[in-house]
């Protein structure tokens, strides 16, 4: 690692020291340095229709399910995208022309690979289940998670507390015992709602 991202460790590393029995991960952009892809991606299909967008918007509401987003994009624009056709496309475009190329959150992804197996570890996205899959493939952690909690796998979604309590209940780990680890604000207030401590990666 280099000076900043070592930095960076040892400071998460300090973090998250206590008697946490699970160590739960956002995934994009927390894991992985994949949101400027996303944005493009989003951009891109707004384009295809004629609509101009700005990416603040996606790091606004980084963490919600790519649907969620949309209907976003659809107030803040006065726009009627149909979110699931939209989402399609967009998976589309990043799956097929940048999830090969993600690269690591260096310090967070090495926080994961020396804490795995030392404490129970699962990933909590907003994302899809097979783009969240590949990307950690990419990343070449996909082994080391235990649990894997994806967009549409809980009757609500982030900034909700389903999915982090699925994956405690799923790690069999009382959720007081959880160290969250995200990038957006959605995810800290599910964090929040859920009973768990937090860290914000992108504030170290």
């Amino acid at each position: 690692m280099e000076a900043t991202s070592l930095k960076k460790y040892k400071a998460l590393t300090k973090l998250s020291s206590g008697d946490f029995e699970a160590f739960l991960y956002d995934c994009d952009g927390t894991l992985a340095d994949n949101m400027g892809a996303h944005k493009q991606s989003y951009i891109r299909v707004a384009a295809d229709e004629g609509v101009v967008i700005e990416g603040d918007i996606i790091d606004e509401f980084a963490g919600l399910p790519t649907q969620n987003v949309i209907g976003e994009i659809n107030k803040r624009y006065n726009t009627n995208f149909d979110p699931a056709d939209f989402a399609g496309r967009k998976q589309k475009i990043f799956f097929n022309e940048f999830i090969e190329h993600t690269q690591p959150i260096d310090y967070v992804v090495n926080h994961l690979k020396n804490h795995a197996g030392k404490v129970r570890v699962g990933v909590v996205s907003g994302g899809s289940r097979r783009s969240v899959e590949k990307t950690l493939s990419v990343l070449g952690i996909l082994d080391m998670v235990e649990v894997l909690v994806c967009a549409g796998e809980t009757p609500n979604g982030k900034p909700y507390p389903d999915p982090f309590l699925a994956a405690a209940e799923k790690l069999g780990v009382d959720p007081k015992r959880c160290l969250v680890f995200e990038d957006g604000e959605p995810g800290v207030q599910a964090a929040i709602a859920a009973d768990m401590q937090w860290v914000r990666i992108d504030k170290i």
